[in-house]
């Protein structure tokens, strides 16, 4: 992981690669709420019901009450989708951060609206 990454930052990550790890799904992602909460998720592949996990984790804080989102993480082998990243900035997610499988940093998306 970057040594330059905030240790909260670094946190999610970890979250968000413990989350895909432990369901093998393709994408694992995680959220911190603004009282510093955080919510951890995978991709949702139903017949009815297809989410990313950015989608996943987003809705899971809005659903436990969470008014905004600090920053966002997603570890893949492939960059978000517009449609993910725009549900993270609905929250108001200052950044979103982009980690290889193996956990290592490699880009952030800012939310210059924040």
């Amino acid at each position: 992981m970057n040594a330059e990454l905030d240790p909260e930052d670094a946190k999610i990550i970890t979250l968000a690669r413990s989350a895909r790890a432990r369901s093998g799904a393709a994408a694992g992602a995680a959220v911190r709420d603004e009282t510093g909460r955080t919510y951890a998720a995978v991709d949702v592949s139903l017949p009815s019901l297809s989410l990313s996990a950015l989608q996943v984790a987003v809705a899971m804080a809005v659903s436990s009450g969470a008014e905004s989102l600090e920053a966002a993480a997603v570890v893949s082998a492939a960059e978000p989708a517009e449609a993910d990243l725009a549900a993270a900035r609905e929250m108001k997610a200052a950044r979103v951060l982009l980690a290889g499988i193996d956990g290592a940093f490699v880009k952030s998306y800012e939310n210059s609206g924040h």
